[in-house]
């Protein structure tokens, strides 16, 4: 069963600036093209920080006398290097899509930069690009299910798959009988994971119980001697 990873629904056009680039420069390319973060890159693409609508804000606001050394020095600061937040947060093109939503709630995030094995910039994923996966409509969802989930991981056939799966607004209904009660949760967990997937109503039933079942022990426990 194919998971997608962040590389399915990231936006590959992604603006990045240098550590030079001017602070005014950074603020045009944000407020321009809508975003709320941009990655800074070396000569190598390889992203070392990222400026931020929270790192301008303490442009806009004079340090106090008593502020701190890292507040004088933002306020003061006229390139990306000396304002960007690093190291840079980012994430694998490779990683699943639930570690981006994971990274991004724990973590507070609105975007994060996308990089390759060596850490060179690829693109930028964004929560809106998350979300839109919800937006995928019900029989592409209840196609996706039938072909990864029941007949590629539980190998029912056809008619059987596509009666076990009825989708209303992104919540997938399960029904029929499987062979084993041991397959149930898996075809229940495996079909949460499809992207788009809002909820899941078990109604599933078995031919028969092995959960009850021990595995069977090896009748030799020793060494077999000649």
């Amino acid at each position: 069963m194919r998971r997608l990873r962040i590389r399915d629904v990231m936006t590959p056009d992604v603006r990045s600036v240098r550590r030079t680039t001017p602070v005014k420069d950074v603020a045009v390319i944000l407020a321009g093209r809508h975003v709320s973060a941009v990655p800074v890159v070396d000569d190598e693409r390889t992203v070392v920080g990222v400026v931020s609508e929270a790192d301008l804000l303490p442009k806009q606001v004079p340090p106090g006398r008593w502020a701190l050394r890292r507040s004088r020095a933002r306020y003061g600061a006229r390139t990306a290097e000396q304002i960007m937040s690093a190291p840079a947060r980012t994430i694998g093109a490779d990683e699943s899509i639930v570690e981006a939503a994971r990274v991004m709630t724990h973590e507070h995030m609105k975007r994060l930069p996308v990089v390759d094995r060596y850490g060179k910039l690829m693109g930028i994923v964004s929560r809106s690009d998350l979300v839109a996966l919800f937006v995928r409509d019900d029989e592409s969802l209840r196609e996706e299910i039938v072909r990864t989930v029941f007949v590629e991981v539980l190998m029912l056939s056809g008619k059987q798959a596509e009666a076990a799966v009825d989708i209303t607004d992104g919540v997938a209904t399960l029904t029929g009988e499987l062979e084993r009660k041991s397959l149930v949760p898996i075809a229940v967990a495996l079909t949460r994971r499809v992207p788009g997937v809002v909820d899941v109503v078990d109604h599933l039933t078995f031919a028969s119980d092995d959960t009850h079942l021990k595995p069977t022990e090896p009748t030799n426990r020793g060494i077999l001697h000649r």
